[in-house]
């Protein structure tokens, strides 16, 4: 009887834990298109100031790749009115933390404030849309920046370029084939104007979403941003008419030399569908049942018991048009890329002809529970979360009910997104071996 009771307990603790999570927000759209977005927590006295631009590494042109990633950092460069150098000097001197980041799709900056400075972040986000200095100097400067950040983070890290090899062969049109840090040569030959207009064209109002969330006043905030950001042009529409992938139907296998590693590593990898999608959620769930944990099937199976491989992993990376669902395995000592192959394969064939268990079921869907109760524990955290589903998902109530969607998957839908998309005729078999394998 006991141990019901703590049983009770415990699903009634993390119910009530799970029903305090929602998160409250107030949301509209400015004359200018500025998406703006807030919430008020006065639990500690912080506050983040973020904008979320909807461009990315897919939004640049073939032969100009790492634009979106170079904004990151040109404009910390300075504006009119923040001299050069000068951005986080200001950001820390008021007691702030800032710092920005660019995907295949979007670009995010925020600064994190005590309350008070509130305004201060505003003007200072202002600023970069407003007053921004895109010059020679600037893009000389942060183009060794770029170049040192490649080098440290990509050519000279072991695996460092495994996802660009991946992107380079799971695309063929889309311009998700290339890295978000983009090519060397490409922003070698791109001249200043082309900067100038890519923000032109980017960096406007109606492409952008404003999040405040913290310890605020939401009228004074409300008069604030009207102040900094109302009367700024809206700019031209976005169009986006990006190339469509045709189904991979036959197997394509190639091989990625790096002369970082001494060990080989094998890819075994899907294009599924973009992260709005129901099914992304369904192969999401599936890479944490093979391979999240020291429990997960694969590295149960390949790493603790056979002790096959050093590392594996099941991969899902959720993107805005596609998504990418890949097996990651470094094999241990003699072990064949066959035999990893054969393995991972078998467990891919066990999930297409059965239900997962009704323990492994639950224990999955606890992990989601947990992971839902845990998210969002800051205010820098709920920003970035609202400014993501707002701009890439178009419902921004997914930060308090995206839960629901795994909660509706099924051990059949489960079964049934292996059967679909993990099949060997949908793949591509990256070999990334060793530079002096050749």
């Amino acid at each position: 009887m006991r141990k019901r009771v703590l049983m009770f307990a415990t699903v009634a603790f993390t119910t009530a834990a799970i029903s305090a999570q929602e998160i409250k927000f107030e949301e509209y759209d400015l004359p200018n298109g500025m998406h703006v977005i807030l919430h008020q927590d006065k639990s500690a006295p912080v506050v983040t100031t973020a904008v979320l631009y909807h461009v990315g590494a897919k939004d640049e042109q073939i032969g100009r790749s790492g634009f979106a990633h170079f904004f990151e950092h040109l404009l910390f460069e300075g504006t009119k009115n923040i001299g050069r150098g000068e951005w986080m000097k200001i950001v820390s001197s008021n007691g702030g933390s800032n710092n920005a980041f660019t995907t295949n799709d979007h670009t995010f900056y925020y600064e994190t404030f005590p309350s008070n400075n509130l305004q201060l972040g505003l003007w200072m986000e202002s600023e970069r849309l407003r007053h921004p200095v895109i010059n020679q100097i600037g893009v000389d400067t942060q183009r060794e920046v770029v170049k040192e950040e490649k080098r440290m983070r990509m050519d000279n890290q072991p695996y460092g370029n495994l996802f660009t090899a991946i992107q380079n062969n799971l695309f063929q049109k889309h311009p998700y084939r290339w890295s978000t840090i983009g090519s060397m040569e490409d922003l070698n030959a791109a001249k200043l104007s082309e900067f100038q207009d890519f923000f032109k064209r980017y960096y406007v109002p109606n492409n952008a979403t404003l999040v405040v969330a913290g310890d605020i006043n939401p009228a004074q905030t409300k008069q604030w941003i009207q102040q900094y950001f109302a009367d700024l042009p809206k700019g031209p529409a976005v169009n986006r008419n990006l190339p469509k992938e045709a189904p991979i139907t036959t197997a394509k296998e190639v091989t990625v030399y790096d002369a970082n590693i001494q060990i080989p590593a094998y890819v075994f990898a899907y294009r599924t569908p973009g992260q709005r999608e129901r099914d992304a959620y369904v192969l999401d769930m599936l890479s944490s049942y093979l391979s999240s944990g020291k429990s997960s099937v694969l590295y149960k199976k390949l790493v603790d018991q056979e002790k096959k491989a050093l590392q594996v992993q099941a991969a899902n990376v959720g993107l805005e048009d596609y998504s990418i669902f890949a097996f990651f395995a470094i094999p241990m000592g003699q072990t064949s890329k066959q035999t990893l192959q054969d393995d991972i394969d078998a467990e891919i064939k066990k999930l297409q002809n059965n239900l997962i268990s009704e323990e492994d079921y639950q224990k999955l869907q606890n992990t989601y529970e947990n992971r839902f109760v845990n998210a969002n524990s800051t205010v820098q955290g709920v920003a970035t979360s609202l400014a993501t589903y707002h701009a890439l998902y178009g419902n921004t109530n997914l930060i308090n009910k995206e839960i629901d969607i795994y909660r509706s998957i099924t051990r059949e839908d489960l079964r049934n997104a292996a059967k679909k998309y993990l099949n060997p005729n949908q793949r591509v078999v990256i070999n990334y071996l060793p530079e002096n394998n050749k």
